[in-house]
């Protein structure tokens, strides 16, 4: 489940925006305590709030005392929006150089796209 190319507070962390990009966390939604993440996962609790923590401090979730953390309103939007510059800033020109250096149609590989979106 883990890998060492990362830390893994990191993969963790990772693994919780994804479920909130895919919409299987949503606003209001409970996590998982620490305690149960780290015995469900064999972590310890310091490397689980840690991920947790990183979540907090970019408002992708809540402390709510006594009750847990919780997925905050706008939460899947601005990940959306981060991951979205990203990917056009580092991902985008990378697959634009491929698609050069391997001599494909920009246009004919997105007919299809287009098509099937129609």
């Amino acid at each position: 489940m883990w890998n060492d190319n990362a830390p893994i507070y990191r993969q963790l962390k990772d693994k919780v925006v994804g479920m909130m990009l895919d919409g299987l966390l949503k606003p209001g939604d409970a996590l998982p305590s620490v305690r149960q993440i780290a015995a469900d996962y064999q972590l310890n609790p310091i490397t689980v709030s840690r991920a947790y923590q990183e979540l907090v401090d970019e408002t992708l979730v809540e402390k709510r005392r006594g009750l847990g953390m919780y997925v905050t309103d706008g939460a899947r939007d601005k990940l959306l929006a981060t991951e979205r510059e990203r990917f056009l800033r580092e991902d985008w020109p990378l697959v634009l150089e491929r698609i050069r250096r391997l001599g494909l149609d920009l246009e004919a590989l997105l007919k299809p796209a287009a098509g099937g979106a129609a």
